[in-house]
């Protein structure tokens, strides 16, 4: 089943797959998702980016400030993710992938310790 996520880009849209005992939910090129899950067994999500790394780049020089607007209205933060998580019914979860990391503005280690922790579910790092 597709629906609709808020992006920038024409017609964006996640998916929720459900085969046999599992219920996948993918959510990609995506600032938020405004609806609610039950019995989603695994999440694919993205977490572009974390707001204090992108704001320390900003000030450091890194990341131009006239990029900041489109990022953050146009991907996911790890910030986000937790609020989709926090409103999800996660008693069916049973491993996590965080997808579509920036390389700038996220760090690997800390999303994944930090998920890790506050669901304690296994959760998985996936880069192209």
């Amino acid at each position: 089943m597709s629906f609709d996520v808020v992006h920038d880009a024409e017609e964006p849209l996640g998916f929720l797959i459900s085969t046999g005992p599992y219920k996948i939910l993918f959510l990609t090129d995506l600032s938020y998702c405004r609806y609610k899950f039950k019995g989603v067994t695994h999440l694919m999500v993205e977490a572009n980016f974390c707001e204090r790394i992108l704001a320390e780049n900003i000030r450091s020089g890194l990341v131009d400030p006239a990029r900041r607007k489109r990022l953050v209205d146009s991907h996911m933060s790890i910030q986000r993710v937790i609020d989709l998580l926090h409103k999800m019914d996660g008693s069916s979860l049973q491993e996590i992938h965080l997808i579509h990391l920036s390389e700038q503005n996220s760090d690997e280690e800390w999303f994944k310790r930090f998920v890790a922790r506050y669901t304690g579910k296994p959760v998985y790092i996936c880069q192209a």
